[in-house]
Formats: structure tokens, sequence, C-alpha cells
């Protein structure tokens, strides 16, 4: 798992950088989102998360929930393009979740991606996330999770 300036990124996951956003491939060929830490440190903690309907087409940069903090109100982007399957209700009944386990349990919805070859090349995973992290947090000012 790569850490970045307390935040963590764990390597196995596929990030959309630029939207703050991850997901996760499953075996059924499904992807989970959630937001990363460094989404979570930002936006601080979270009182409302509002997803789009499942059976909702997305496309890729496009909001597949809102959320709103103390301090900031903004979409959560789905990373790739495809059909909204699944909400986490448990994040929406208590949206805190996702700032204690953005990998785990807070995770914000499920999706079928509908051009996952064609979008994953903008997506980030592996060795290459700590760099590109470090450079994003650099940029946007940012002191550390």
């Amino acid at each position: 798992m790569a850490i970045v300036r307390g935040c963590n990124l764990p390597d196995e996951l596929f990030y959309h950088v630029d939207s703050n956003v991850w997901a996760r491939r499953e075996t059924d060929g499904t992807i989970t989102v959630g937001m990363t830490s460094y989404a979570c440190a930002l936006a601080g903690q979270l009182v409302a998360a509002t997803p789009k309907k499942a059976g909702k087409e997305i496309e890729q940069n496009k909001t597949l929930c809102t959320v709103e903090s103390g301090k900031w109100v903004g979409p959560v982007k789905a990373p790739v393009s495809g059909e909204l399957i699944e909400i986490n209700d448990a994040v929406s009944n208590k949206p805190g979740l996702v700032n204690e386990d953005p990998y785990g349990l807070g995770w914000m919805a499920k999706m079928k991606p509908s051009r996952w070859e064609a979008e994953i090349g903008s997506l980030v995973s592996g060795a290459d996330v700590a760099a590109v992290f470090e450079a994003k947090m650099n940029a946007d000012g940012f002191g550390g999770c």
C-alpha cells in the first residue's frame, strides 16, 4: 500500500486521480467505486451522501453520488462509464463510514463498466500511484491526511 502524506492508497486499486476516486475490479467484471482517503481529508467529515439511482447509465467523469460535509458539497465522479447497479445504503444512512473506512465499508457504488478496456488507460494503479498522488498533492498545496 502506498502512503502519501499520511493518506493510504492501496496499490491494487485503480484511481482516477483528478476526481479522487478509486475503482476495484471484481471477479464478475463489475467495479466497486469509492472516494480516496485524500478526498476524505479534503472534504472533511461527511454528513450526507445522495447517490444516483441504480439502473442509471453514467459516463466517465459524471456524478454518481453527491456528498456533503460541514465545509463542502460536491460530486463523486464515475472513474469509468457504465451502469450503476448498486448503491451502498449503509453510506446513505451513515455517510461518515466513508471517512472511517474509504476502501472497505465506505464504498459508494458498484458499476457494470461499459468501456473498461477503452477507459482503463485514464486510471492509475500499482507502482505509479504514489508518485502521481504526490504530484497532485504538491499542485493542490495539500499538507496531509
